[in-house]
């Protein structure tokens, strides 16, 4: 989560049974810097260093991870207009996973066509080949589901041919408070790459939920800030 999921507080986390540890959202080029600048005036937390301090900052806090946590695969969920800061992401030393963040809705990041707008380029396959066939480090693709005018199934389907490693799905589901587990199990049932499941994992009920879905992996962030887990991820 923006602002938040800093390596001081992956640290912190990862003993409670976390396999991999992901950093981030970042900002990587001008246009998404300044989106950034503008959703903090408004009030957000969000994280901001200027393009001359934000590749060698990831690759600290990747250092003070892996320093900590030598077996935890370390990721770092990154937005750019264009591929190139991303692969330049992806060849940090000792990341394991460079996300390609299409998934972020804020109005900021959307107006500038990055975000969950990302899923309505028509070059999208391609930007996610040029990271895949340029970095050290595996590729995963972060998207928000059930989008107006988009089909989750569709771009489901890009991602896995254009050679990302991982499918890591926010299955939000409009008038829903829980995820779309339908989705993802179809999802998981149709793409070969890893699925990761995200929303709604807040209560061991959920999470049982989530892992009939059939998905690799799941990813939790606002429980574990709030402090409110009532489960042991270590069990699961």
């Amino acid at each position: 989560m923006a602002g938040i999921t800093n390596a001081d507080f992956l640290n912190k986390v990862i003993p409670y049974g976390f396999d991999v540890a992901t950093l981030g959202g970042y900002s990587l080029d001008a246009p998404t810097i300044e989106a950034s600048q503008k959703i903090i005036q408004r009030g957000r937390k969000e994280f901001d260093f200027p393009l001359d301090e934000i590749f060698i900052h990831i690759e600290n806090e990747v250092a003070s991870i892996k320093n900590i946590h030598k077996d935890v695969k370390v990721s770092a969920n990154v937005r750019a207009t264009t591929p190139q800061p991303i692969i330049e992401v992806g060849n940090i030393k000792n990341l394991d996973i460079v996300e390609i963040n299409c998934h972020c809705r804020q109005d900021e990041i959307l107006n500038i066509g990055c975000g969950q707008e990302m899923l309505k380029r028509d070059n999208l396959g391609n930007f996610i080949s040029q990271v895949v066939d340029n970095t050290e480090s595996e590729v995963s693709v972060k998207i928000r589901a059930n989008v107006d005018g988009i089909d989750t199934f569709k771009v489901a389907s890009l991602i896995e041919q254009a050679g990302a490693n991982y499918l890591h799905i926010d299955a939000m589901k409009k008038g829903v408070f829980e995820a779309d587990w339908e989705l993802l199990e179809s999802i998981c049932n149709m793409v070969n790459i890893k699925v990761i499941g995200n929303n709604s994992v807040n209560s061991k009920e959920n999470l049982e939920k989530m892992i009939a879905t059939g998905v690799d992996g799941f990813s939790i962030a606002r429980s574990v800030i709030s402090g409110k887990l009532d489960f042991n991820i270590a069990n699961f």
